[in-house]
Protein backbone atom coordinates (compact mmCIF):
# COMPACT_ATOMS: atom_id res chain seq x y z
CA UNK A 1 0.00 0.00 0.00
CA UNK A 2 2.77 2.44 0.87
CA UNK A 3 4.35 1.58 -2.51
CA UNK A 4 1.14 2.50 -4.26
CA UNK A 5 0.74 5.94 -2.64
CA UNK A 6 4.40 6.68 -3.35
CA UNK A 7 3.86 6.06 -7.10
CA UNK A 8 0.69 8.13 -7.02
CA UNK A 9 2.55 11.07 -5.47
CA UNK A 10 5.36 10.91 -8.03
CA UNK A 11 2.94 11.14 -10.93
CA UNK A 12 1.86 14.58 -9.72
CA UNK A 13 5.27 16.16 -9.29
CA UNK A 14 5.78 18.84 -11.90
CA UNK A 15 6.49 22.56 -12.05
CA UNK A 16 3.10 23.36 -10.45
CA UNK A 17 2.79 21.93 -6.95
CA UNK A 18 -0.07 23.89 -5.36
CA UNK A 19 -3.40 25.39 -6.50
CA UNK A 20 -1.97 28.83 -5.68
CA UNK A 21 0.91 28.29 -8.13
CA UNK A 22 -1.59 27.12 -10.73
CA UNK A 23 -3.63 30.30 -10.25
CA UNK A 24 -0.56 32.52 -10.50
CA UNK A 25 0.62 30.70 -13.61
CA UNK A 26 -2.73 31.07 -15.35
CA UNK A 27 -2.95 34.76 -14.39
CA UNK A 28 0.57 35.40 -15.67
CA UNK A 29 -0.19 33.61 -18.93
CA UNK A 30 -3.14 35.96 -19.41
CA UNK A 31 -1.69 39.25 -18.15
CA UNK A 32 1.75 39.11 -19.81
CA UNK A 33 0.39 38.93 -23.41
CA UNK A 34 -2.01 41.79 -22.62
CA UNK A 35 0.90 43.99 -21.56
CA UNK A 36 2.87 42.94 -24.62
CA UNK A 37 -0.06 43.94 -26.84
CA UNK A 38 -0.48 47.28 -25.06
CA UNK A 39 3.24 47.90 -25.44
CA UNK A 40 3.09 47.12 -29.15
CA UNK A 41 0.12 49.45 -29.65
CA UNK A 42 1.96 52.28 -27.93
CA UNK A 43 5.08 51.53 -29.94
CA UNK A 44 3.21 51.53 -33.25
CA UNK A 45 1.23 54.69 -32.51
CA UNK A 46 4.31 56.56 -31.33
CA UNK A 47 6.20 55.38 -34.42
CA UNK A 48 3.37 56.79 -36.57
CA UNK A 49 3.57 60.19 -34.91
CA UNK A 50 7.17 60.65 -35.92
CA UNK A 51 7.00 59.28 -39.44
CA UNK A 52 9.67 61.05 -41.50
CA UNK A 53 8.56 63.30 -44.33
CA UNK A 54 5.11 63.98 -42.92
CA UNK A 55 3.59 67.19 -41.65
CA UNK A 56 3.11 65.49 -38.27
CA UNK A 57 6.21 67.10 -36.82
CA UNK A 58 4.87 70.54 -37.74
CA UNK A 59 1.52 69.53 -36.28
CA UNK A 60 2.95 68.34 -32.96
CA UNK A 61 5.02 71.52 -32.68
CA UNK A 62 1.90 73.60 -33.41
CA UNK A 63 0.02 71.72 -30.70
CA UNK A 64 2.87 72.12 -28.23
CA UNK A 65 3.11 75.87 -28.69
CA UNK A 66 -0.63 76.43 -29.03
CA UNK A 67 -1.48 76.81 -25.36
CA UNK A 68 0.68 78.59 -22.82
CA UNK A 69 -0.91 78.56 -19.39
CA UNK A 70 -4.54 79.51 -19.86
CA UNK A 71 -3.85 81.93 -22.70
CA UNK A 72 -4.53 80.32 -26.03
CA UNK A 73 -2.04 81.35 -28.64
CA UNK A 74 -3.40 81.19 -32.17
CA UNK A 75 -0.54 81.19 -34.59
CA UNK A 76 -1.81 82.76 -37.78
CA UNK A 77 1.30 81.51 -39.56
CA UNK A 78 0.98 77.88 -38.52
CA UNK A 79 0.54 75.43 -41.38
CA UNK A 80 -3.12 75.23 -42.35
CA UNK A 81 -4.87 72.01 -41.41
CA UNK A 82 -6.00 69.79 -44.25
CA UNK A 83 -9.72 69.46 -44.91
CA UNK A 84 -9.72 65.81 -43.86
CA UNK A 85 -8.15 66.62 -40.49
CA UNK A 86 -10.65 69.40 -39.80
CA UNK A 87 -13.49 67.12 -40.92
CA UNK A 88 -12.42 64.37 -38.51
CA UNK A 89 -11.99 66.80 -35.63
CA UNK A 90 -15.08 68.94 -36.05
CA UNK A 91 -17.49 67.64 -38.69
CA UNK A 92 -17.45 63.84 -38.53
CA UNK A 93 -19.46 63.69 -35.31
CA UNK A 94 -22.63 64.53 -37.24
CA UNK A 95 -21.75 64.03 -40.90
CA UNK A 96 -20.31 60.50 -40.53
CA UNK A 97 -23.58 59.15 -39.11
CA UNK A 98 -25.98 61.65 -40.63
CA UNK A 99 -27.00 62.84 -37.15
CA UNK A 100 -29.71 65.51 -36.82
CA UNK A 101 -30.43 65.30 -40.56
CA UNK A 102 -26.86 66.15 -41.58
CA UNK A 103 -26.07 64.98 -45.13
CA UNK A 104 -23.84 61.92 -44.72
CA UNK A 105 -20.20 61.83 -45.75
CA UNK A 106 -19.76 60.58 -49.36
CA UNK A 107 -23.57 60.49 -49.93
CA UNK A 108 -23.66 61.98 -53.42
CA UNK A 109 -27.48 62.07 -53.55
CA UNK A 110 -27.72 64.11 -50.36
CA UNK A 111 -24.89 66.47 -51.31
CA UNK A 112 -25.83 66.90 -54.99
CA UNK A 113 -28.40 69.71 -54.57
CA UNK A 114 -26.20 71.42 -52.00
CA UNK A 115 -23.13 71.26 -54.24
CA UNK A 116 -25.17 73.00 -56.98
CA UNK A 117 -25.52 76.03 -54.67
CA UNK A 118 -21.78 76.55 -55.01
CA UNK A 119 -18.86 76.39 -52.64
CA UNK A 120 -19.33 79.93 -51.33
CA UNK A 121 -22.88 79.15 -50.13
CA UNK A 122 -21.80 75.87 -48.52
CA UNK A 123 -18.88 77.51 -46.71
CA UNK A 124 -21.15 80.32 -45.50
CA UNK A 125 -23.62 77.71 -44.16
CA UNK A 126 -20.79 75.93 -42.36
CA UNK A 127 -19.36 79.11 -40.85
CA UNK A 128 -22.68 80.72 -39.84
CA UNK A 129 -24.64 77.53 -39.15
CA UNK A 130 -27.67 76.10 -40.94
CA UNK A 131 -30.54 73.95 -39.72
CA UNK A 132 -29.38 71.83 -36.78
CA UNK A 133 -25.72 72.64 -37.50
CA UNK A 134 -24.32 75.39 -35.32
CA UNK A 135 -21.85 77.95 -36.59
CA UNK A 136 -18.49 76.26 -37.15
CA UNK A 137 -16.34 79.39 -37.17
CA UNK A 138 -14.54 80.68 -34.10
CA UNK A 139 -13.50 77.21 -32.93
CA UNK A 140 -10.14 75.50 -33.10
CA UNK A 141 -9.89 76.06 -36.86
CA UNK A 142 -9.87 79.23 -38.89
CA UNK A 143 -12.40 79.93 -41.64
CA UNK A 144 -10.12 78.73 -44.44
CA UNK A 145 -9.67 75.41 -42.64
CA UNK A 146 -13.46 75.09 -42.25
CA UNK A 147 -13.76 75.83 -45.98
CA UNK A 148 -11.19 73.11 -46.68
CA UNK A 149 -13.30 70.67 -44.64
CA UNK A 150 -16.36 71.65 -46.74
CA UNK A 151 -14.36 70.93 -49.89
CA UNK A 152 -13.17 67.61 -48.42
CA UNK A 153 -16.72 66.51 -47.60
CA UNK A 154 -18.29 67.64 -50.89
CA UNK A 155 -15.47 66.29 -53.08
CA UNK A 156 -15.92 62.89 -51.47
CA UNK A 157 -19.58 63.13 -52.51
CA UNK A 158 -18.67 63.83 -56.12
CA UNK A 159 -18.01 67.58 -56.39
CA UNK A 160 -14.84 68.96 -57.93
CA UNK A 161 -14.14 72.02 -55.82
CA UNK A 162 -10.56 73.24 -55.40
CA UNK A 163 -9.25 73.28 -51.85
CA UNK A 164 -8.87 76.89 -50.74
CA UNK A 165 -5.26 77.94 -50.44
CA UNK A 166 -3.77 79.87 -47.57
CA UNK A 167 -4.22 83.62 -48.01
CA UNK A 168 -0.86 84.93 -49.10
CA UNK A 169 0.96 86.97 -46.50
CA UNK A 170 1.25 89.89 -48.94
CA UNK A 171 -2.49 90.71 -48.75
CA UNK A 172 -2.32 92.73 -45.52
Amino acid sequence: MSDNSHDHHEAHTGPVKTPKQMLLLSLASFIIPVFIIIGLVFYVTSANKTAPGSSDSERSVAQRIQKIGTIEVRDANRPLKAGEEVYKAQCAACHAAGAAGAPKFADAAAWGPRVKQGLETLVTSALKGKGAMGAQSGGDFNDIEIARAVVYITNNAGSKFDEPAAPSAEKK
